[in-house]
């Protein structure tokens, strides 16, 4: 069976894996504890301030959490022009990001690397344990349906570790099927 994918999968590169890929790109925004908040499903060329403008403008989570107050956002250097962040300080929004080259050092520079941990993290569950990449959809219909369900689960796991109290709220290790029932117990 052929998919139907053609017109938006796409040709795109993949700068933290140094390769051009063909496919469609996931664009989350997440707590910090990795709980997805808003999530785009686009074409691998597609611009990453605009989608993140879209799922900003979209979600009412977290526009009801910005109108609380000042949120600050937390992205990779890609996020960057001066109307884009003209836009984001207007909605209330602090954005932090690192230094492109010839910029000079913005604020909140220390805390990239180890959030940069926490972005991997959030990734490799998607990928790892719940098989974002083999998700098996030929269709429109049905690639949004298997990645929704990777998004739920995910949620549902972080939402029921946190109600446990566990430190470690991202872990589907004590989900997984091959556990015998009683050790859970």
């Amino acid at each position: 069976m052929r998919s139907e994918l053609a017109g938006w999968a796409e040709y795109g590169y993949c700068a933290s894996h140094s390769r051009f890929f063909w496919g469609l790109r996931l664009h989350l925004v997440c707590t910090l504890h990795g709980l997805p908040v808003g999530w785009a499903l686009t074409g691998a060329k597609a611009d990453e301030r605009a989608v993140l403008e879209q799922i900003l403008a979209g979600t009412p989570a977290i526009a009801d959490q910005i109108a609380g107050g000042q949120q600050i956002l937390i992205g990779d250097k890609n996020y960057f022009g001066k109307h884009f962040e003209q836009d984001l300080t207007d909605s209330r929004i602090e954005l932090l990001r690192p230094a492109r080259k010839g910029e000079k050092s913005r604020p909140g520079s220390r805390f990239f690397k180890p959030l940069r941990q926490v972005i991997e993290s959030i990734n490799d569950t998607l990928k790892g344990q719940l098989d974002l990449e083999a998700h098996g959809g030929r269709t429109i219909a049905g690639v949004c349906t298997r990645i929704a369900q990777r998004i739920l689960a995910m949620t549902a796991a972080i939402w029921h570790n946190d109600i446990l109290g566990l430190n470690i709220r991202r872990s589907l290790t004590a989900y997984d099927h091959s556990q015998p029932l009683e050790s859970f117990i």
